[in-house]
């Protein structure tokens, strides 16, 4: 303690004479500070207030550390003069928490003001700023915001989830233990011997631990440690710092020198020296090599690409009951048709292909690959996962587990891994679950329907994707404790709080069902008119059955209806649209006079009624004739009536909620590759 209170010292005293050498005065001062210092600094007009606040702090904190030293052989050693200025009676009526506080702010913002911002581009967001290089050596994605914004509300509403639970209240109440037990330690602890002149001093002053000044009381001392995986410019892991309470400690690791000398400085700009800490190493090796001990509560991964290399080593790191965050925006890969292979080898699945209805359902099925490859790490490991959410946006996929350890359940992982068949025709999709859990010993896993070799509604080939996580994507507990952080936040710091609300609004009201599907591409298959939303959850609702909307696309739906319904939904619209086409050219016909168009309405209204439940632009072979062949409407469709679902759906609809980024600059979108050199 003694010599980091020397250190501290020796910097405000540098502070000073760095002033004054800087105001061309430093030839009338001596090697230490004196009663003159404050005659110069006073009769100096030009200084500045600033400076001048330095000029005493430099010597309030050289004073007071040597007088706290109690020594007088080291007090003199230091600095002999000091107890002898007119500011050490001032000063030895605060206490020393107060000094030292004092100190570390004046040697925080002695570093600050060693940097040359004019370097440097200076980009804000949150409540943090970094200095971003001019020559864009490090990766810096601006428009990631979101991202940022939300991984930051979702830590602190895991945060509150955490410490509410019986795993944390025993960490945080160990934690208390420990500052209790130092404190009565410091209390119990005999003064050294000292002369008499110093013997009042330790009369009025009690040894105080340097750590303790800058930690909270201990209801609310830090204890979260956080790891940004891959940092690059260290905006994230200083966010990190700033906005979220009771951290401990953010490592912001990166491979690049550069990168990690920009997150050290704008650490250091940022006044987190003790709390975000920057580190140089490959992140798989870093993470692989910790202890248990060493473990964190929130892993950040957010690559540039794909995660897949990073999940082993990053689920094993994470505490019991921690939370990992992973982003992957390789969506050309998990959502695209261009890269099969590729996605197999690093996600071990396949997603739905190039069919007209798997274009559409390719981004839930890339946050579905990506959870099977988390759930398959963290199983090696005896652990399981709980996604509490996971979204497409944009171009990118981010995912948030809960990861804890349980042996007996982790053995469920085959019962919530499934392959899905997927007509390349008319989208039907067969889930089959790996496994399946059942109260007899010995049994095996077992089909619940056998998908023929061609669909049985269009008589089109099925196509296998996966092995896919097939659970649940969302926790409504946890995403409406998101959306309780996002209304307490300030608008002005979270420039997309509105976003977030909206996408995780709808995230929350999803069926936990796989997939959604377009109501446009269902319309498609008939030549029919675009179906509404409204219309098809009246429909769906007053079959009793539900439907939600999805946050990954727009004018798409999920309904745990089964197929056929769904079918029968698009046959029933396609008559509806018909009766309706009639009903308006009967009306043109009763306002037409000349005789030729009133014949070529007639012909045009009998065709109508001869094919009210086919469409004649339906030709042999397609998908919509086939459907027509094979479907039969049994149940009255209602499109008309309100229901419940159709109610739920609405009011969603009516929020006007935004859901989508607009392009904020020009040039809009991802950035390439930082350099390595």
């Amino acid at each position: 303690m003694h010599f980091l209170m020397i250190r501290l010292a020796m910097w405000a005293q540098y502070a000073l004479h760095h002033i004054l050498a800087n105001q061309t005065i430093m030839s009338q001062m001596g090697p230490c500070s004196s009663p003159q210092t404050n005659k110069f600094a006073g009769n100096f007009k030009q200084k500045s207030v600033l400076d001048l606040h330095f000029c005493f702090l430099s010597q309030h904190c050289l004073i007071r550390s040597c007088v706290h030293l109690k020594t007088q052989n080291i007090m003199h050693r230091s600095n002999p003069a000091c107890a002898r200025t007119p500011t050490a009676a001032w000063v030895s009526s605060h206490k020393s928490p107060d000094m030292l506080k004092l100190a570390l702010k004046l040697h925080k913002h002695i570093r600050r003001m060693s940097i040359n911002v004019d370097d440097f581009t200076v980009v804000k967001e949150g409540k943090a700023t970094i200095l971003a290089p001019k020559e864009d050596k490090v990766f810096y994605n601006h428009i990631q915001q979101f991202n940022r914004d939300l991984s930051v509300m979702a830590i602190r509403a895991w945060l509150k989830q955490y410490m509410a639970s019986k795993e944390g209240g025993k960490e945080l109440r160990a934690k208390r233990r420990k500052v209790d037990a130092g404190q009565k330690g410091l209390e119990s602890a005999e003064p050294t011997g000292t002369s008499g002149t110093d013997k009042s001093v330790e009369s009025s002053e009690k040894p105080v631990d340097l750590s303790d000044t800058i930690a909270k009381t201990p209801e609310t001392r830090p204890f979260i440690r956080i790891l940004e995986g891959l940092s690059a410019t260290g905006l994230r892991a200083v966010r990190y710092g700033h906005e979220i309470p009771h951290v401990a400690r953010v490592v912001a690791n990166d491979l690049l020198p550069e990168a990690v000398k920009l997150i050290n400085r704008s650490v250091q700009y940022n006044n987190l020296e003790e709390t975000v800490v920057g580190h140089q190493g490959d992140a798989i090796k870093y993470m692989g090599s910790l202890a248990d001990a060493e473990k964190f509560h929130v892993v950040d991964l957010d690559p540039y690409g794909t995660a897949a290399p990073f999940i082993d080593s990053a689920v094993r790191l994470v505490r019991d009951h921690g939370m990992l965050l992973v982003t992957c925006t390789d969506a050309g890969v998990l959502a695209g048709n261009g890269y099969p292979e590729k996605c197999f080898a690093l996600y071990g699945g396949n997603n739905l292909g190039n069919t007209p209805m798997g274009l559409e359902l390719n981004h839930e099925a890339g946050i579905r690959l990506i959870l099977g490859t988390i759930a398959a790490a963290a199983a090696r490991y005896k652990k399981l996962i709980e996604p509490v959410l996971s979204l497409s946006i944009d171009y990118y996929f981010r995912v948030f587990v809960r990861v804890r350890t349980s042996p007996l359940q982790v053995k469920q992982l085959a019962s919530q891994t499934m392959l899905a068949y997927h007509c390349v025709g008319c989208g039907d999709i067969i889930e089959q679950r790996l496994g399946r859990v059942a109260d007899k010993k010995f049994q095996t896993p077992r089909i619940a329907r056998i998908p023929g070799e061609n669909c049985t509604f269009c008589t089109r080939p099925y196509h296998v994707a996966g092995p896919m996580w097939g659970g649940a994507l969302h926790d409504a507990t946890f995403i409406t404790d998101v959306l309780e952080v996002n209304s307490e936040v300030s608008l002005e710091v979270y420039g997309t709080r509105e976003r977030i609300k909206g996408m995780l609004t709808l995230a929350k009201h999803e069926l936990d069902l796989p997939f959604y599907f377009n109501l446009n591409q269902l319309s498609s298959f008939m030549r029919a008119p675009p179906i509404s939303i409204d219309e098809f959850t009246r429909a769906v609702g007053n079959l009793g059955h539900k439907v939600s909307l999805t946050h990954a696309k727009k004018n798409c739906v999920k309904t745990d209806a089964p197929w056929e319904k769904v079918l029968q939904i698009a046959v029933a619209w396609l008559r509806r649209s018909n009766e309706r086409l009639l009903a308006d050219q009967k009306q043109k016909l009763a306002a037409e006079v000349a005789d030729e168009k009133r014949a070529k309405l007639e012909a045009k209204i009998a065709l109508l009624e001869a094919n009210l439940g086919s469409n004649l632009n339906l030709t042999e072979g397609m998908v919509g004739t086939k459907i027509l062949q094979t479907v039969l409407v049994g149940d009255s469709i209602d499109f008309d009536t309100p229901n419940d679902q159709s109610e739920t759906v609405g009011r969603l609809r009516r929020l006007k909620m935004v859901r989508y980024q607009e392009n904020p600059t020009k040039d809009w979108g991802p950035k390439s590759r930082p350099s390595k050199k």
